[in-house]
């Protein structure tokens, strides 16, 4: 469904998906059991994860304290695909993905996963989120290393556990094989179109629960 065609979708469904908020209906999820501690000296740490259309995953993160950069991008799949005209058609293994720049004084690589599950996007729901159908909408933690791999593997079976949420985790924890930043017009999408109806509809609500969800870690952008 491209993106014209989905915003006439949404107007059937706007007010209600407005008063729903969260799609997913969880509960405030627990902190990883499993995580990085903070440290000082390391310098910029990167964190990749996939989880639907990327403005609002990136727009989510972009207002999340001690988050230096939100890159909206592709992962899974290879660089000459790696565009958006050929991964909108769901076949190069793709997904529409995000590589957080962050500082791991402030905010751990777990407490970005946190973050993740609880309001930047359902992870309950199979290669698709809200009206974006897809593998390259699915949701996924791209590790970078075997320290975010423990961390993300142990994290989906502890939220598993919990059951916290009302429907099975479908979130991929897969390698990253390699992440190709998106066109410029889809960088800063929420901040830079914060009228468009697919933004209203799926995207502020989520900006409305990380402040609700997480007040001490949101900030406006670049507030750092």
């Amino acid at each position: 469904m491209d993106r014209l065609h989905r915003r006439l979708f949404l107007l059937l469904g706007a007010i209600a998906l407005l008063s729903a908020g969260c799609r997913s209906g969880a509960a405030d999820l627990p902190d990883p059991a499993i995580d990085a501690p903070l440290a000082k000296s390391a310098g910029e740490q990167t964190a990749v994860v996939a989880g639907g259309c990327f403005w609002g995953v990136q727009a989510v993160f972009e207002h999340v304290r001690g988050v230096k950069a939100a890159v909206a991008g592709y992962s899974g799949g290879s660089a000459a695909q790696a565009n958006y005209a050929a991964v909108s058609g769901g076949n190069t293994g793709h997904a529409e993905s995000v590589k957080i720049v962050y500082d791991p004084a402030t905010i751990s690589y777990g407490k970005l996963l946190k973050i993740f599950f609880s309001v930047a996007h359902d992870p309950t729901e199979l290669d698709r989120q809200g009206p974006d159908v897809g593998k390259q909408y699915r949701s996924a933690v791209f590790f970078a290393d075997g320290q975010q791999r423990q961390i993300a593997a142990a994290y989906v079976s502890e939220l598993e556990r919990a059951k916290v949420f009302a429907s099975p985790i479908v979130t991929h924890v897969d390698t990253l094989s390699g992440f190709y930043p998106a066109e410029d017009y889809h960088q800063h999408y929420v901040a830079r179109h914060p009228g468009d109806l697919y933004v209203v509809v799926n995207d502020l609500p989520k900006l409305a629960q990380l402040q609700s969800k997480f007040p001490s870690l949101y900030r406006s952008p670049h507030a750092d």
